[in-house]
């Protein structure tokens, strides 16, 4: 991230503050993301563009000078673990380079998965 004066509030500010060259990137994940989950609830935090269903964080995403971070929590990551095996990841999160195209396909899935996962939680707690 650039150094700003004041700290993004809104995903378009984040993405408006992002490098350059992961703009592009960005706004394809957020227009993927609100696609997949209209329901979503947007906003900045921990200092990324951060998503929540149903009152639970869903999905963050961040940009970098090399690469869009990705997180999903970690079961979001354990349950794609071999699709997500050839690029670099950490415990909740995964790296996609910019000199790559966005695995679109692959993170709607993810996505979905955490939709689903966040109702079954919702309906969880119901009973």
């Amino acid at each position: 991230m650039k150094k700003a004066s004041k700290p993004p509030v809104t995903v378009d500010e984040y993405i408006e503050a992002a490098p350059k060259a992961a703009q592009p990137y960005l706004k394809q994940m957020r227009k993927l993301i609100k696609t997949t989950a209209p329901k979503a609830d947007e906003s900045v935090s921990y200092g990324m563009a951060a998503y929540k269903y149903i009152g639970k964080p869903l999905v963050y995403f961040a940009g970098y000078e090399q690469h869009i971070g990705f997180y999903a929590t970690p079961t979001g990551h354990e349950a794609f673990k071999k699709d997500l095996s050839v690029y670099k990841t950490g415990k909740g999160s995964v790296q996609f380079p910019l000199d790559e195209k966005l695995p679109l396909k692959l993170i709607e899935r993810i996505v979905k998965f955490r939709l689903k996962e966040n109702e079954a939680k919702a309906a969880e707690k119901k009973k």
